[in-house]
C-alpha cells in the first residue's frame, strides 16, 4: 500500500490544516515502556522510503528518523512506563503515551490521526485510522520516531539490566528472552502482567 496524502487529507474537515500523525511502539513486548510519537509534516512532503516502521530495517529506520526530525514542522515523543502499563493495562498505557506525545508538541494540532481503532483523551479532534502507519505519511513518520526512540531506550535498559538481551530483541518474547527470564528471574524492566503464562507458579 502506498502512502497517499490524498487519503490523509480526506480526514480533514472545516479547513483543518495543522494535522499530526500519532503512533506507538512497544505494545507487545515483555519488557520496557510503550513509546508514542506525534509528527506534524509539511503538507505534501514526500519522504523516499517512508513506510510502516515494522516493514523497515534498522538502518532504514535510523536514516528516516533523522530525515523526519529535520523536515517536520514539529514532533514529540511520550512514554508510558512499565508501572503504568501494569496499573492501567497496555491499551490505556498506549493511549497515555500518545496523549503525552501530542501534548508535548510546540504547535497544537487541529486534528490528530492516530494509528489503530481507538482514540481517547485527546484535547484536539482525533480520528483513529486502522493500519494508518501504512496509509498516512504523518502516521508512518510517527511510527518510525516511536520505534527508533524505543529501541534506544531498550539499549539503555540492556546496560542497566544485563543478561536478558534487551538491546537485541527489544523486549519481545523471543526464545532467548524467555529462557533468560526463567534463568535470571524478573527484572524491574519487565511487565509482570505479560509473564503470567511463562512463569506459572514461579512468580
Amino acid at each position: 500500500m502506498s502512502l497517499e496524502w490524498a487519503y490523509e487529507i480526506s480526514f480533514r474537515v472545516n479547513g483543518e490544516t495543522v494535522v499530526c500523525g500519532c503512533d506507538e511502539a512497544g505494545r507487545g513486548p515483555l519488557a520496557g515502556p510503550v513509546v508514542a510519537a506525534a509528527v506534524i509534516l509539511p503538507d505534501g512532503l514526500y519522504i523516499e522510503g517512508l513506510d510502516d516502521s515494522k516493514k523497515l530495517t534498522d538502518k532504514k529506520r535510523e536514516k528516516l528518523y533523522n530525515i523526519i526530525r529535520e523536515s517536520c514542522v514539529d514532533c514529540a515523543v511520550g512514554h508510558a512506563e512499565v508501572f503504568e502499563i501494569e496499573k492501567h493495562n497496555i491499551l490505556n498505557a498506549s493511549m497515555l503515551a500518545m496523549n503525552r506525545a501530542v501534548e508535548k508538541l510546540r504547535i497544537k494540532p487541529e486534528l490528530v490521526l492516530a494509528d489503530g481503532n481507538i482514540v481517547r483523551g485527546f484535547t484536539s479532534r482525533a480520528v483513529p485510522v486502522i493500519k494508518g502507519d501504512a496509509l498516512c505519511p504523518s502516521i508512518a513518520a510517527a511510527s518510525v520516531l516511536a520505534k527508533v526512540t524505543r529501541d534506544k531506550l531498550l539499549d539503555e535498559l540492556e546496560r542497566e539490566f544485563p543478561g536478558y538481551g534487551l538491546g537485541k530483541h527489544k523486549g519481545y518474547a523471543t526464545k532467548a528472552h524467555r529462557e533468560a527470564i526463567l534463568s535470571l528471574g524478573v527484572s524491574p524492566a519487565h511487565r509482570m502482567s505479560f509473564l503470567t503464562k511463562l512463569l506459572g507458579d514461579k512468580k
